[in-house]
This record gives structure tokens, sequence and C-alpha cells, in this order.
């Protein structure tokens, strides 16, 4: 097991190296056979300091939530943080910053003061996401030219976590040594999620609503943002409503099936759907959608993922 340090303090916005970061440390405690616990404030840091311990192996303290801190507090409780840490004790503290929260400075100063690492984890600026890429797939074994690099940026927008688990995955799929084409990407990742996205559009049409929820999910987890899963749930009901009003108006099927820029058998599945329902309900659930969006934007309290999932269960129901 590599030697610990009694402190740490990893912060930053790379929210994804932070994550890695800590998952690393908590797999070093459980090789050491030695407790882990975990903290979330100044006063629960101290107490744990402060409490004896007859476990064997070495002790590793985790805390979370330090960009929340106040200074004042950092000072109550943890200002002789030097002289607190037991032998064979590690303490780490993790802030995941963004805007204007941040780790107080004065934690900083007093992991420093106890012999303690402070890491800052920054993510990479947009215009160098392409070069980092690169890097960060070579580590992974695949060997990637800037337009490849460009496309999976393009693709699956500026989050490094994302960007790491798109490299994860090829590198898992193609193996060591693979070589990374911009046409590679277009193929294995953008047309991949396309394709998921429109089967989570293409299920709400045909008001699965279990089926919705269970891609929705699918989708956030690989990365999607929430708004830009409304946008092409939206598009994809507008295209049914525009189905729905030329079946109700008579066009015969095979001209309603011809006007599609779809294959003719996912054609045929999409207006046997569409057929299901009628112009209202689907003018119901693109407002829905449109309500959707304003709530994410800051007209509703509640977690996004929390109001898409009821407006799915609302528009499938």
């Amino acid at each position: 097991m590599p030697a610990l340090k009694p402190a740490y303090l990893i912060h930053g916005d790379d929210h994804g190296r932070i994550g890695e970061r800590r998952a690393r440390l908590r797999r070093l405690a459980d090789q050491s056979g030695g407790p882990l616990e975990s903290a979330s404030s100044p006063e629960e840091a101290a107490a744990l300091l402060a409490t004896l311990t007859l476990a064997t192996g070495w002790r590793v303290i985790v805390v979370d939530g330090c960009e929340r801190w106040r200074e004042e507090d950092v000072r109550a409780h943890l200002e002789a943080l030097a002289s607190a840490i037991p032998p064979e004790t590690t303490i780490a503290f993790f802030a995941l910053e963004d805007g204007r929260l941040k780790a107080p400075a004065l934690l900083h100063e007093l992991v420093k003061r106890a012999g303690g690492d402070v890491a800052g984890e920054t993510a990479v600026k947009e215009w160098d996401l392409p070069k980092w890429t690169i890097a960060r797939g070579a580590e992974k074994g695949l060997t990637l030219d800037m337009a490849a690099a460009r496309a999976l940026v393009q693709a699956t927008g500026p989050r490094q976590a994302r960007l790491d688990r798109e490299l994860e995955k090829l590198a898992t799929e193609l193996g060591p040594g693979a070589r990374v084409s911009d046409d590679t990407v277009t193929e294995r990742i953008v047309r991949a999620a396309e394709r998921k996205v429109w089967t989570l559009a293409d299920a709400l049409v045909a008001r699965d609503r279990r089926g919705a929820v269970r891609l929705y999910l699918e989708l956030r987890d690989q990365g999607e943002r929430v708004e830009s899963l409304g946008y092409w749930m939206t598009r994809r009901l507008r295209e049914a409503l525009a189905v729905a009003q030329a079946l109700e108006a008579g066009t015969p099927v095979a001209k309603v099936r011809a006007g599609l820029r779809m294959p003719p058998r996912p054609a045929a599945k999409f207006i046997e759907d569409v057929g299901r329902t009628d112009s209202a309900a689907l003018r119901r659930a693109i407002a829905l959608l449109a309500q959707l969006e304003l709530d994410t934007r800051g007209r509703s309290a509640l977690d996004p993922d929390t109001l898409a999932v009821r407006t799915i269960e609302r528009i499938a129901a």
C-alpha cells in the first residue's frame, strides 16, 4: 500500500476527477484493512479525530462537502488540525467547487500545516478539450487524431467525466492499441446516442411509461443533459402531431409514410403508435414539455430529473 500523508485537500471544478481520487483513496483504505469513516462538517471531522479506535490498520477519514463550509466553522473546530491527527491516520477533505462554492482558504492552510497535500483538480478549458482527449485516450491505449478528438468532444459535450466514460467504452470495445477516427466516433457514439434518444421519444408516442422512464434514466446516466433530451422529445412529438393531423385529415397511410425521413419498418411502427393517440393528446404532451423547460430553468425548486420523470409519466399515462 502506498504511503499516505496525514491530510489531503482535493478541490476544484473537475468533479469527475475528484470522484476518481476519492474512489482510489477508499480502495487504498480497503486494502489496508483499517477503518474507513466519513464526515460532512468541521465539527464531525474534529470529533472523529478526537475519537480513539482500537482497530488495526491505517485509519482513513473521508470528509465531503467542504465547498460549503464557512471559514469561522473551520477555525472553531479544526484550528489545531496539525496536532490533532493521530498516528496511522489520514483525513482527506473533498470540495466539489462550482462558482462561489469554494473550500475555505483556512482549510488549505491547515492541511499544509499538518504536513498534508493540497491538490486542485481544475476542469480543462473547452478549447483545450481535444488535446486533453487525445492524451487521456493514450492513457487508455487508444490513438486519436485531432479530428476524432474534436468529433468526440462535439458528440459528448464539454464534461470531462462524460468524455472519460466514452473513452473507456471505446478502449473496452476496440482493445489496446486501437486507432480511433472521426468515423469511429460517429458510428459508435454519435449514432448510438441518437438511436437511444429517438427510442425514448418513440416510447413517449407509444405511451410506454415504464420504457420511457428507463430510457430517460439510462441517457441521463451516460451524461445527456435534461435540456437536450427535452428538445429531442419535443421535436419527435411535433413530428407525431403532424402525422396525427394528416391521418385525421384522411391522408393515405402510404403517403404519410413516404413523407417520414426514416426507414420503412420504423416509419410503419411510428405511424402505428401515432394511430393509437390523437392530435389533442399530442398537443398536451408538447405543452407539458414546454412547461418542463420553464421549470428546469428556475420556475421550480424541484430537482430537474424529478421534474422530467414526472413529465414523462404524465405524457405516457
